[in-house]
């Protein structure tokens, strides 16, 4: 049975992570994980059954206890069985998932989780802290940026196709404070992984980063084949 691939794609908020990551897995049939999407799954469980965010302990143990999964060669986010793919996408769940997030202990029970993924299927997996912390020894692991110009500009679009609606200027402040806040945190901060490849994203086309992607892919995995056993 060949040894499953994981491609690990970190980077700030409006890099691009999650349309490549989603394209780029669909692409090779290998399973497209949103690691984002699991903390927003804990968070929306906390909400429903009312725990303050504050309450690590408790918040760690529903981490362990959530089943969280994917649905191959799509988008879907389940949570404990149910499609929660669109419920964890409200601004409330989006807030409480910030605070959630930032909890070492939920962070080492969804890390264990993720590497069980990893260890039983070949998966795409994007995140901030994939290649630095979940996967070290990813077979491919990439870093996209973009200028936060760019990033905040992508982001409004985002917004506007779901139909919310946010001033320029917000968006840019709130992609600026993710930025302070995920590369500050004491756990797990975003940086560019060692041997992570950098993409810059600002002056291409999704297809354009989609094809570069797909060539670093193929040049690692075909690296690893001809390596000695």
């Amino acid at each position: 049975m060949p040894q499953p691939v994981v491609v690990a794609i970190d980077g700030p908020a409006g890099a691009g992570k999650s349309t490549i990551a989603r394209r780029v897995a669909a692409r090779l049939g290998f399973v497209y994980i949103d690691s984002g999407a699991m903390y927003r799954a804990v968070a929306l469980w906390a909400l429903r059954e009312q725990v303050d965010p504050e309450e690590a302990a408790r918040l760690e143990a529903m981490a362990r206890a959530a089943h969280i999964a994917f649905a191959p060669g799509g988008s879907s986010v389940f949570l404990n069985g149910a499609d929660v793919t669109a419920a964890i996408r409200t601004p409330e769940v989006s807030q409480a998932a910030s605070r959630v997030s930032a909890l070492p202990g939920v962070r080492r029970a969804l890390v264990e989780q993720q590497r069980r993924m990893g260890a039983t299927q070949s998966v795409v997996m994007e995140g901030r802290d994939i290649g630095s912390v979940v996967f070290p020894d990813a077979d491919v692991k990439i870093f996209l940026d973009a200028d936060p110009a760019e990033r905040a500009r992508r982001r409004a679009r985002e917004l506007e196709q779901r139909g919310e609606v946010a001033s320029p200027e917000q968006v840019a402040r709130e992609i600026a404070e993710r930025d302070r806040r995920d590369s500050t945190r004491a756990t797990a901060p975003l940086i560019q992984a060692p041997g992570a490849v950098s993409v810059d994203t600002t002056a291409l086309s999704i297809d354009e980063v989609e094809q570069v992607i797909l060539k670093l892919i193929n040049a690692r995995t075909l690296q690893r084949k001809d390596s000695p056993e």
